[in-house]
């Protein structure tokens, strides 16, 4: 018995673009990070591209599918690593959606960034608090996080936004010489 699966053109388009925000996260995972919890979270700027290119659906799916798949790499699936990488990438994904109804005029790709960078860690700091470490002493730690949120938020914001406005003029395509 063989067992076929059907994909479609968009199937293969978040497969490649999750395959690429894999890599980033697998890469970014080396990097010796002064406090656990804070990284870059350059992955992140393939969610924001896809968002705004392909929509909220196809942005789900690619960071989940990040999570599930670096965790299952990195050897951390189902530990508290994994938990705290799905907990803030489920809670951005939640603000996400909400704050694309915003005025597009006001909120565009560096503010989003900035928005899904501090409810990312504020999903992980809620994990934290009712999980691993039921104690307020974990607070004190909000100002750092909240700091490196505003920072690479706002990185990966305008990395973001160079991107998208690359993309939105694209170098038109040679016409093809006739044939004889």
């Amino acid at each position: 018995m063989q067992i076929t699966i059907q994909t479609t053109p968009e199937d293969h388009r978040i497969a490649r673009l999750a395959a690429f925000a894999i890599g980033l996260s697998v890469m970014e995972a080396v990097i010796p990070s002064p406090l656990p919890g804070i990284k870059p979270g350059l992955a992140n700027i393939v969610t924001l591209l896809v968002l705004e290119r392909f929509g909220l659906r196809a942005a789900v799916w690619v960071s989940l599918l990040r999570v599930v798949a670096g965790s299952l790499i990195l050897g951390t699936f189902l530990s508290p690593s994994f938990a705290l990488s799905f907990s803030g990438a489920a809670a951005s994904l939640a603000a996400l959606a909400l704050a694309r109804h915003l005025p597009r005029s006001w909120f565009g790709a560096i503010s989003l960034s900035i928005i899904a960078a501090f409810v990312h860690i504020a999903g992980q700091m809620a994990v934290v608090y009712l999980w691993l470490i039921p104690h307020a002493g974990i607070l004190y730690l909000a100002p750092i996080f909240a700091a490196a949120a505003l920072l690479f938020g706002t990185v990966n914001g305008l990395i973001t936004a160079k991107l998208l406005a690359e993309g939105a003029n694209p170098v038109p395509a040679r016409t093809p010489l006739p044939q004889p």
